[in-house]
């Protein structure tokens, strides 16, 4: 069975056979305390699943829905199902919230419904933060090795390609370049930048191309106060006024962890950046809250993917 990551049920649905014997789950609704939000999915066949909508026996009663429909013949029943399961007593969970359900049997979609929720679901799945890492030394394995298995897109760059692992998430893209302001030069807008190669002289020359993108959305350096202040002063020399630097984080990683060890220190910076991304959705969540109520619209969707 395949390592689960918060990708793996797109890449499921991506490669289904064209008989696509399989079924979908969906929290559409999600009430009180629960292990999982609304838009969280969930692909099961008859031997596998991709994805997770929360684990335990929650996921079991799904898992087993989900089977126990697909043995039914495809015309029988229509599609999609819904069930409500409270996270209580009756599923041996102390959450005590509950969710609702979407069960879709892919076999019942026509292939213009298929490729219609396909693109659905990879356009919610492009509004993942991306990350743009630089460097695959010791810290740089390690930082991905924590963030795969979080709703993001990373981005993995360094010249050396033989350093990229070859069991990688599915949420990693891994490049071997020679050029890297190129990668940076092509990024979205509103991408994430962490720059830890090998080299200091190349991470001043990443640097330098970041800060002068004016839609970043955060841009982190892994190194000292020190090196801060020597790449503070070699940037103002090149143009760069003391406004765009404070946009250059470093150190990086949340404070009060003092570990130098890679993996300390990549669990300290993948929190900085959780926490980050945690308050760009809540902004975003209250953008769209205020957006409906201006509408008169209570209907509020919300995606975890």
């Amino acid at each position: 069975m395949p390592t689960i990551s918060p990708q793996d049920w797109l890449t499921g649905l991506q490669a289904l056979p064209a008989s696509r014997q399989a079924v979908l789950v969906t929290i559409i609704r999600s009430h009180g305390s629960t292990p999982r939000g609304e838009g969280t999915r969930m692909l099961v066949n008859a031997t596998s699943q991709y994805g997770t909508i929360g684990g335990g026996h929650l996921e079991w009663k799904a898992l087993a829905i989900a089977r126990l429909w697909m043995k039914e013949a495809p015309g029988q029943t229509t599609s999609p199902r819904y069930e409500r399961l409270a996270l209580g007593p009756s599923l041996g969970q102390c959450c005590g919230g509950a969710l609702e359900l979407q069960f879709d049997r892919l076999d019942q979609w026509s292939d213009a419904e298929f490729d219609r929720h396909l693109q659905d679901y990879r356009q919610q799945q492009a509004a993942v933060p991306q990350l743009y890492l630089f460097g695959a030394g010791h810290v740089g394995a390690a930082l991905v090795k924590v963030l795969s298995a979080t709703p993001c897109q990373i981005h993995w760059i360094d010249e050396r390609d033989h350093l990229f692992p070859t069991d990688t998430s599915v949420n990693v893209i891994c490049e071997a370049t020679d050029t890297p302001e190129a990668v940076i030069a092509q990024a979205p807008p509103g991408s994430y930048f962490l720059v830890m190669t090998h080299h200091h002289g190349l991470d001043l020359r990443l640097s330098e191309q970041i800060l002068r993108r004016q839609d970043i959305a955060w841009f982190g350096l892994i190194g000292s106060k020190t090196k801060r202040a020597s790449f503070e002063h070699r940037l103002r020399e090149r143009g760069f006024s003391a406004t765009t630097l404070e946009n250059m984080v470093c150190p990086v990683g949340i404070p009060g962890i003092t570990g130098k060890e890679p993996g300390v220190i990549a669990v300290a910076v993948a929190a900085q950046l959780l926490q980050r991304w945690s308050d760009v959705a809540a902004d975003n969540t209250r953008t769209r809250v205020m957006n409906c109520r201006l509408s008169g619209n209570n209907s509020i969707p919300t995606y975890t993917i």
